[in-house]
């Protein structure tokens, strides 16, 4: 997937006092409506080929993150330290192909490097794989880019290399197409994604 420019405008912390201030009860807008299992990414395809352990096992238990305030906290440093380490360079000039999913061994990568390794930090960190999805989306330009999507009672959260912010997924400018499966991470299910404020009229 293609370099984006970073949407800079969106202060970093501004979510912080609204997530904290939500009501307990879920709202099904907090949450992506997720439908029946479709192809995953031949780049997720190629990377579970050939990281056979990071895509083996699965759980009938999905987990979703109790949002504490030293959870949130944890969230924005792990977004941030993670966006501030690895340098953009296209997959052509890292390794010579249009699309290659792999984690940042060298430092620099697009945005599926940028999620792979938010997500295995955080894993590492103790937080629970069933909860810590890699998410396709189109941008306001409508070009592929991949997110993580961390589920949590507050809602889903985005973790995300072209905003600093992380922020509930209905407050990012993409539609989102399909991300990977609560239950297997091999898997994949696609998003019906039908707000009108999305793609469609930010690019215009």
């Amino acid at each position: 997937m293609k370099l984006h420019q970073k949407y800079t405008h969106l202060p970093a912390l501004f979510l912080l006092s609204a997530v904290m201030s939500w009501t307990a009860e879920a709202s099904p807008s907090r949450y992506m409506a997720m439908e029946t299992v479709v192809k995953p990414p031949i780049g997720h395809v190629q990377f579970c080929r050939e990281n056979r352990s990071e895509c083996q096992g699965g759980t009938n238990a999905p987990v979703v993150v109790k949002l504490t305030e030293e959870r949130w906290n944890e969230l924005i440093a792990l977004n941030h330290k993670v966006n501030s380490q690895i340098r953009p360079v296209t997959d052509e000039e890292n390794f010579g192909k249009p699309e290659y999913w792999t984690y940042p061994v060298n430092g620099s990568g697009d945005c599926e490097e940028y999620v792979l390794e938010k997500q295995r930090e955080l894993i590492a960190a103790g937080w629970p794989r069933s909860a810590l999805l890699i998410t396709v989306a189109k941008d306001i330009q409508n070009a592929g880019h991949a997110v993580l999507t961390v589920r949590t009672d507050q809602g889903d959260m985005i973790l995300d290399n072209q905003i600093e912010a992380v922020l509930p997924w209905y407050s990012t400018p993409y539609r989102y197409i399909k991300r990977q499966s609560t239950r297997a991470p091999a898997k994949w299910t696609g998003i019906a994604d039908t707000r009108v404020t999305t793609v469609s009229s930010l690019g215009q």
